[in-house]
């Protein structure tokens, strides 16, 4: 189970206090790093999702031939239901572009995977992430945008109850929270095929 974090800061004054974890389009040296990970959102149409599911996990296989997946998850609540969340990584924009065009030459991805989960796919959204400097994919993971790994719902709540009283965080909530203009969180649960559990 993992929990997404995503805030909005205010942008001059959270970028000299706290490092940027994410922008739709990273400008200025982070683009230069190479390495880079694309969020993508399906929502998809309430009857249909057991099936996008279905068929994902029968031809997940068709698109990792094509790059790498960091994980997989569906959102058990947080926002609108009946949406998966998954994480590619990328060397770089070149690498993507070159992923992008091959899969839209391969007509087995296509056929199997593309075409019939089109149907079913309401809405999409992508932001392309960097890790900030300090963090690493491991697995398990503990963050990534902010991605914070659980064993469950209820030691989730036990760790945010101990936090809460912990003066340390309290203070550093207390003075952070003035650069927050918003702030959402999504309880993930894995697929089964998802490297990152």
């Amino acid at each position: 189970m993992l929990v997404l974090r995503s805030g909005l800061t205010r942008a001059l004054a959270a970028r000299k206090l706290a490092p940027q974890v994410c922008s739709s389009f990273a400008t200025g040296p982070r683009q230069y790093d190479g390495t880079l990970y694309e969020f993508r959102t399906y929502y998809l149409k309430p009857s249909k999702m057991n099936e996008f599911l279905e068929n994902t996990k029968k031809n997940i296989h068709l698109r990792t031939a094509h790059s790498e997946l960091v994980g997989y998850w569906s959102v058990e609540f947080g926002g609108r239901m009946n949406k998966v969340f998954h994480v590619w990584k990328y060397d770089n924009f070149a690498h993507r572009t070159e992923v992008r065009k091959a899969l839209a030459k391969d007509k087995e991805w296509q056929e199997q995977y593309l075409i019939p989960n089109l149907a079913l796919i309401d809405k999409q959204e992508s932001e392309i992430t960097y890790l900030v400097p300090w963090c690493k994919l491991e697995k398990p993971p503990k963050e990534v945008h902010v991605l914070w790994w659980n064993e469950s719902a209820d030691s989730r709540a036990a760790g945010r109850h101990q936090s809460h009283e912990d003066p340390r965080v309290v203070a550093a909530v207390r003075e952070s929270v003035n650069f927050l203009e918003s702030q959402k969180n999504m309880l993930l649960i894995p697929m089964s095929f998802s490297p990152l559990k």
